[in-house]
């Protein structure tokens, strides 16, 4: 299917456009678009794996303001524009060496799925977890990642459905804000998000309240409004309202699991380990959203349940009924890197399987020899 997404930020149609129309000029065009996505994407990871060494538990901005460096949060700040920018250049790229396909655009939105949950991650280490005086409470992390997640799904199911990606305008608004959040960081420390902001409130709590704000009355309506005009012009991919919901039923019974083992876990798993936690939400949620992209992509119904709902519930079930006892936070930890091991491995094969069946390859411009 051809790739059609619309964007109508102004913030990324007057700004940001021409800064990577400029910044493309330089890309030499031996280079191929994947590697720009997936420089992008290492970046990102690189600058969460600095940020959980110094602040493995999100404790470091709140109790002892100068545990991390102030490079780090120069770092990051450095890192997320580069990701930013890689990630609007690789499609202009893509069109420059004609060499757009259907595993680029997989590629890219793969890992936009993966990265979106990393960005968040690195952020809540700048405000730092609830001490009793500052910063921002577990589940508070936990329903804030939730939110950013379920745009993201909006805005794929909302494709899965008409065909095109309305993108959302969450998105440059929110890199240009957690750039502009380390740069605040690393130059006045993270004391500035200590102090109470207006009437008592901190630039945390503000943050928090706009991105429920956008999401619930911006970005929602918007998907549902596209859906319904499809429907009414009569373009939507699929007829049935069973199957324009389906994709929905996994991310949603994946929510409803994850959210029983916050609440009932007996060792109050999200205080405990957050990072890791939090790491497991993210990845559990990018394959399932990788799912969806794939059958939008290739017009094919997504399974009613995603596999690993089946082991997730099984430990669920085991954490909340106390048959793990102590060994609940390592049973954590494993389950969250065969997760991860899993789906690293799926991405690898859905590759492989691409570009030997596209007869292209995924990190360069060379043709394929045909065997």
């Amino acid at each position: 299917s051809q790739y059609s997404a619309v964007d109508t930020n102004p913030l990324s149609v007057y700004i940001m456009q021409p800064i990577w129309n400029k910044i493309i000029k330089i890309v030499p065009l031996w280079i191929a678009p994947n590697l720009l996505t997936f420089s992008g994407f290492v970046m990102i990871l690189f600058n969460y794996f600095l940020i959980s060494f110094y602040d493995w538990d999100y404790t470091a901005s709140g109790t002892s303001p100068g545990l991390v460096p102030t490079w780090v949060w120069l770092f990051s700040a450095f890192t997320t524009f580069c990701a930013y920018a890689l990630d609007s250049i690789d499609g202009k790229h893509a069109r420059r060496t004609q060499s757009s396909t259907p595993l680029g655009e997989l590629f890219d939105h793969g890992l936009d799925s993966w990265a979106t949950s990393i960005f968040v991650l690195s952020f809540f280490s700048v405000c730092s977890r609830d001490n009793g005086k500052t910063g921002v409470s577990v589940y508070t992390m936990y329903i804030y990642l939730s939110i950013v997640l379920f745009n993201f799904m909006c805005s794929h199911w909302e494709k899965y459905n008409t065909g095109v990606l309305f993108l959302p305008w969450g998105y440059d608004i929110s890199q240009v804000v957690l750039i502009a959040a380390y740069l605040l960081t690393g130059t006045v420390g993270v004391e500035i998000w200590q102090k109470p902001l207006l009437f008592g409130y901190y630039i945390t709590d503000v943050l928090v309240i706009l991105l429920i704000g956008f999401s619930l009355f911006l970005s929602f309506p918007q998907t549902l409004y596209n859906i319904h005009r499809a429907h009414v012009k009569k373009t939507l991919k699929n007829d049935s309202l069973y199957e324009g919901l389906l994709p929905l039923v996994s991310p949603l019974l994946l929510f409803v699991l994850l959210t029983v083992w916050v609440v009932l876990s007996p060792s109050n798993i999200l205080a405990k380990q957050p990072r890791l936690f939090l790491w497991m939400v993210g990845v559990a949620f990018s394959n399932v959203i990788c799912k969806v992209i794939v059958c939008q992509m290739s017009s094919t119904r997504p399974e009613v349940l995603h596999w690993f709902l089946f082991p997730l519930a099984l430990v669920v079930y085991a954490a909340i009924s106390g048959l793990l006892g102590c060994t609940e936070e390592a049973v954590l930890g494993l389950f969250a890197a065969l997760l991860t091991a899993a789906h690293v491995h799926y991405g690898v094969c859905v590759g492989r399987q691409l570009s030997e069946h596209l007869n292209i390859y995924i990190f360069s411009l060379k043709k394929r020899v045909q065997e």
